[in-house]
């Protein structure tokens, strides 16, 4: 009987920290943005299983891009913090004493996403990119390529760009196509021109980088009401006629979109001959990208060129929820189970991450990509909890946690715009935010007001219009609820 009180002793502080949290949260569901909506939340402490507050926790939801909480969560898992991508250089013979290849080159593509891109850390524009290219071929003493230049992708096959994404996102920078060859963020920036008035035609100024072959057709208007971008740009990978609609602001020096690039590993070979010929380098053939590797033990390797760290990798992932980075992590899961890297693969591999680890059931989850883009993902806030709480103990947690956007920098879309006015131990939180059409999800970590780490995730769907931003502020709320929230040292 004294053990039994003890026990009861011991466990009264929990429930009665957890029946108020569970009991506020639940008030919040009359919040008028949630009427007609679906809302489901669940947090609990890193260090035991008893929920603060469970609502819907094992209902399924869209996630919109909380889901890269697991794709980087089973990536570092998988492949390791250090772990680097490579992308290769070959010629398929040495030249002959006048510098002449009678062969091809090939540029091997080893899925590194950041390849041409500035955004992380450590790795180097496209332009420095080519450079070092031209070098190598200057120092193997090739002076002619009597042959053509090969972008090699067969490290992935099947659909660049996932089954459920829209059309009106599939030709935006958000959407680019995934590739085994990605090259400057597989984006690049169309500019109209300026000094419009209100509801007029704009016209396209320019493009950079130049793409070879694309042609566009602007339908875009000027809006003098709306300082936001919503002009979108419609094209299919390897659809090289794009039609942009919409509207821009009115601006006196123009407006700059980004778009996706229809075919990033032929824009590699073509980007790469153009450079060779700006130093005299001839190449015969006209570039062509190639779904079968050759074989290159026979191969001259001329330059290889390594990736930043994943860890790096991840931190734009998460904090600057870069989708084409997230969608090509899921492919190396396939690969690195031994699969080639497809979406379906991809997807098999992170289900299979989660089902081993006991962070997910069969039915828990139902993926399209590795991203969240798509409207047709479904997981439960208990499996992003799972991941958040399976993380706190691996040796990875804190690449992690850092990864993690906090309210007062410019990652994820500033969801929690309200903690920076006042500051409220704003770099305690750490969040992954979402949204995409009728989709606003948030998850991450909190420290009680002890310092115990609180994993959480919201997620509503059927929002009946995301402009309404009141919605952010209830979630600001229930995590200030939990920053207060009192436990045992």
């Amino acid at each position: 009987m004294r053990i039994i009180l003890l026990l009861i002793c011991c466990l009264l502080p929990v429930v009665l920290a957890a029946q108020p949290m569970q009991e506020y949260v639940q008030a919040q569901m009359a919040h008028p943005a949630l009427q007609g909506a679906w809302w489901g939340g669940l947090a609990v402490y890193a260090d035991e299983d008893d929920p603060l507050f469970n609502i819907q926790g094992n209902t399924r939801f869209a996630p919109a891009s909380t889901l890269k909480l697991l794709t980087t969560a089973a990536a570092l898992e998988k492949l390791g913090p250090d772990y680097r991508f490579e992308t290769r250089l070959y010629a398929t013979a040495l030249p002959d004493e006048n510098g002449v290849l009678n062969g091809d080159l090939y540029v091997r593509g080893g899925g590194d996403m950041t390849l041409g891109s500035k955004r992380v850390k450590g790795s180097e524009p496209y332009q420095t990119v080519l450079k070092q290219w031209v070098k190598a071929v200057k120092q193997a003493g090739i002076r002619q390529v009597n042959g053509t230049i090969y972008a090699d992708v067969s490290l992935f096959e099947g659909p660049t760009i996932a089954d459920k994404v829209n059309w009106e996102n599939m030709g935006n920078y958000f959407a680019a196509p995934a590739s085994a060859l990605c090259f400057h963020d597989n984006l690049f920036s169309i500019r109209f021109k300026g000094e419009l008035g209100h509801n007029q035609l704009v016209e396209v100024s320019g493009t950079f980088p130049q793409i070879p072959d694309v042609e566009i057709q602007s339908f875009v208007r000027t809006d003098a009401k709306n300082k936001k971008d919503n002009a979108y740009v419609y094209g299919a990978p390897d659809q090289y006629n794009l039609k942009i609609f919409g509207t821009i602001p009115t601006t006196l020096s123009g407006f700059t979109i980004q778009a996706a690039i229809p075919n990033p590993a032929l824009f590699i070979v073509q980007a790469l001959q153009e450079a060779l010929a700006q130093e005299n380098i001839r190449v015969v053939g006209t570039p062509q990208v190639t779904l079968q590797a050759p074989d290159y033990t026979s191969m001259q390797l001329l330059h290889t060129l390594l990736s930043p760290e994943l860890k790096d990798i991840i931190f734009i992932v998460n904090k600057r929820s870069f989708n084409l980075y997230a969608d090509m992590l899921l492919r190396h899961l396939a690969i690195a189970d031994g699969k080639l890297g497809s979406i379906q693969n991809g997807i098999k591999a992170l289900n299979k991450f989660l089902q081993n680890n006991h962070l997910a059931q069969e039915n828990d989850t139902v993926l399209y990509d590795g991203s969240g883009l798509s409207r047709d993902n479904m997981l439960t806030p208990r499996v992003l909890v799972n991941t958040l709480m399976y993380m706190v103990q691996s040796v990875n947690f804190g690449y992690y946690y850092r990864s993690l956007a906090t309210p007062n920098d410019r990652g994820d879309l500033l969801v929690l715009r309200r903690f920076l006015k006042p500051s409220h131990r704003i770099d305690d939180v750490r969040i992954k935010g979402g949204t995409i059409d009728g989709v606003k999800a948030l998850a991450g970590y909190v420290p009680d007001s002890n310092g115990r780490i609180i994993a959480f995730a919201f997620i509503a769907n059927n929002l009946a219009t995301n402009k309404d931003e009141s919605l952010w502020r209830m979630h600001e709320n229930i995590i200030k609820k939990m920053l207060e929230q009192k436990s045992a040292e």
